[in-house]
């Protein structure tokens, strides 16, 4: 069902209301291509029908581009939504503010700054669906900007649908780049696989019912048996690997067969094995052991008739949308099992970065939950350590959680840092010491020949800005340090020693009332007399001159001198 049928079905719910709104707020804007830019958000949220999510993301998908392209405030889309779309409306508007620039190290970043904002999986998800029709509709922008944002989607988009489990939605977006990212390569590739795709897709088509005929013979009933064809950015990659030879290649078209249950997938492989024989070394059991995002399927390679090589991919249904659909899946798995369309809240995976996502499809998929409870393990939290703060220019700033401006700026550069006088964040002017949060748009106030304050350690949080503090600090005081009022005095007594010389020195310091800080003695090799270096804490010049007196009486004491430190 399309947008516009589900507004005409409910003409007086939310997404009815949100089109509306759409309709008004773009009525006078037209895209690159010349089509009304209503087409853009009723494309996205077409996309996230068709991922069978909640009415509040569906409305947010029209939505999404009000607050960042119109005149419409957030604050009218939260009067007139609620705080839920608003929110997801912010998450998205949010993203817009990253700038892909094409500096490799900057690329995981920007991937976890996407995820650590969102803390909401539905904001990924319409901004995955807006870059998917962005992309389909990419022709019309310049050249330079097309190459620009073809780069941003084959690096960060389609990977991060891959780690979220949608394999087909990344699929398409590397599909979709690669033209503009490699146009000689994919001329050469559309002339060279050409008649090598419609051969095998030929030679799957006529295999297909052989197949359902000898599943059917076991009793076993296949849900679906798809034939599929490699996408072409993931056939060249393929391709660099194995000497561009396009004869190495064993899965150009694979046939996929699905299956109602676990057992019923193990099955079909023994009787597909049973008929033809197995590649060696091409068997992957990807049920058993999934790959780290969550993938799940079995695969195999087989001669089959006329000594050709066919790959099968076998899996469940379920397995099938959660390949393909990855972590929208789940709402259509609940929608099937309670008969109506859920809300965000119902969504019970819980996101583990560290495993790649390995067990976000799983871990509480098909058990009745607290809807809080779902809605608190849809909240990203990996990153809870880690925020990822942004400069005016786009770029992606990694931080501890309750890293402050200083800190921000110490990780740009040591000399903005040391010049740091003061912070705006999103606009505003705001303390040193202000925690930061994931998504802030950070600028720093810099002024010539302003230097750290001491002040600044007690609260920034990162090495690299309380060692630039301290150095700048022992720097900026150097001078002043020499120029402090004397702590204590240090003597210089040349002795000829004897035994029990250092007490009577000892007693006629402590007679003064001084307490001895420093005593060590330098005797050289070959001499008569001994050095005694001695600090005394007083600064009183008549005290140490009257020391000096009395010392002097000593027999064995030959020089005295004293200089204040």
């Amino acid at each position: 069902m399309t947008i516009k049928e589900l507004v005409k079905q409910n003409p007086t719910g939310i997404i009815a209301k949100a089109y509306a709104l759409a309709e008004k707020a773009h009525a006078d804007q037209k895209r690159k291509t010349g089509e009304p830019y209503l087409n853009h958000p009723l494309a996205t949220a077409g996309t996230l029908n068709d991922w069978h999510l909640d009415e509040a993301t569906i409305a947010a998908g029209l939505l999404h581009d009000t607050v960042e392209d119109t005149s419409v405030p957030l604050e009218t889309v939260k009067k007139e939504f609620g705080e839920e779309i608003a929110f997801l409306v912010d998450g998205v508007t949010k993203l817009g503010r990253i700038k892909y620039r094409g500096a490799e190290n900057k690329v995981e970043n920007l991937r976890k700054m996407i995820l650590a904002i969102s803390e909401d999986l539905r904001v990924v998800l319409i901004k995955l669906a807006d870059r998917l029709h962005n992309m389909r509709t990419l022709q019309a922008l310049p050249p330079v900007k097309q190459k620009r944002v073809a780069m941003e989607t084959d690096e960060i988009y389609a990977p991060l649908a891959y780690r979220l489990g949608m394999h087909d939605l990344s699929g398409e977006l590397e599909d979709l780049a690669f033209p503009y990212l490699h146009p000689q390569e994919y001329r050469w590739l559309l002339a060279t696989t050409k008649e090598q795709y419609q051969s095998r897709l030929a030679y799957l088509e006529k295999m297909k019912p052989q197949v359902k005929k000898l599943l059917e013979e076991h009793d076993l009933k296949p849900h679906d048996i798809e034939i599929r064809a490699k996408r072409y950015a993931s056939l060249y990659k393929k391709l660099l690997r194995r000497d561009m030879d396009i004869g190495k290649i064993h899965d150009l078209v694979a046939m996929r067969v699905i299956m109602e249950t676990i057992p019923e997938c193990y099955a079909a492989l023994g009787v597909i094995h049973e008929a033809w024989p197995p590649v060696p070394r091409r068997i992957k059991d990807y049920i058993a052991m999934p790959k780290p995002n969550g993938y799940r399927s079995l695969h195999t390679t087989v001669i089959g008739p006329g000594d050709k090589t066919i790959e099968f991919q076998i899996r469940t249904k379920e397995m099938h949308d959660e390949n393909e659909f990855g972590v929208a899946a789940h709402w259509l798995y609940d929608q099937n099992r309670r008969g109506e369309r859920i809300s965000g809240k119902k969504m019970a995976e819980e996101i583990t970065w560290v495993q790649q996502l390995k067990n976000w499809q799983e871990r509480f998929f098909g058990k009745e939950k607290d809807p809080e409870e779902l809605i608190r393990a849809m909240k990203i939290d990996f990153f809870r350590d880690r925020i990822f703060a942004v400069t005016p220019r786009g770029d992606v700033i990694d931080l501890p959680r309750g890293a402050t401006p200083v800190d921000f700026a110490y990780h740009i550069h040591s000399i903005v840092g040391n010049s740091c006088a003061g912070a705006k964040v999103n606009g505003t002017l705001t303390p040193l010491d202000h925690p930061l949060r994931s998504g802030d748009v950070v600028e720093i106030i810099v002024q010539k020949g302003k230097k750290p304050s001491e002040d600044w350690l007690r609260f920034v949080k990162t090495d690299i800005a309380r060692d630039h503090i301290k150095l700048a600090l022992r720097e900026k005081n150097a001078f002043a340090q020499t120029a402090k009022a004397p702590t204590h005095t240090e003597l210089k007594i040349t002795v000829e020693t004897r035994v029990g010389l250092i007490k009577d020195i000892s007693t006629a310091i402590a007679r003064q009332h001084f307490t001895i800080m420093h005593f060590n003695t330098d005797h050289p090799k070959g001499g008569r007399f001994q050095f005694y270096h001695i600090e005394v804490s007083t600064t009183d010049k008549t005290k140490i001159e009257k020391l000096v007196v009395k010392l002097k009486k000593i027999k064995e004491v030959r020089e005295i001198s004293y200089k204040f430190a």
